[in-house]
Formats: C-alpha cells, structure tokens, sequence
C-alpha cells in the first residue's frame, strides 16, 4: 500500500496580537497588515482581511501571513459567544 501524499503546507510567517497597551507592537502589527488591518477600538481589538472575509482578532489571537499572501486569524482558546 502506497503511502497517502502529504498535504502541501503554505507556511509563512506570523504575528500574535498584541495586548492593547503595547503601543510599540501594535505599531508594527499595524504595519506589517498594511491596508489588510484595521484597528476596531481601545481593547485591542483588530479587523483583519481575509480569504473568507473580514475577521476580528483579539489580543493573544495570531495572525498569519501565508506563502499565497493571505492572512489569515488563529484564535487562541475559548472565546464567548457575542449577544
């Protein structure tokens, strides 16, 4: 039996949102995303445009840049249901 081919991974580089008070790393978050990123309010909260539409990303949440270009959010633990 011939093993199954593995999948093709388009790895890139990636950045973990910052907690709102660092000013120096939102900085370069803010730069790195370009027109792809936009700050949503004091709480550290971003808007992050991707293949599947515009996501938000919490502080602790990483943002990764593919191979492709894309971004793309991977939320870090459990997060609340909004109302």
């Amino acid at each position: 039996m011939r093993p199954s081919p593995s999948p093709a991974f388009d790895h890139g580089a990636a950045l973990r949102v910052p907690p709102a008070h660092d000013g120096r790393s939102w900085s370069k978050l803010l730069y790195w995303l370009g027109d792809e990123g936009h700050p949503l309010d004091e709480t550290g909260l971003v808007q992050v445009a991707t293949p599947n539409g515009w996501t938000v990303a919490r502080p602790g949440d990483w943002i990764v840049l593919t191979v492709g270009g894309q971004f793309h959010v991977a939320h870090a633990g459990p997060r609340a249901l909004d109302a």
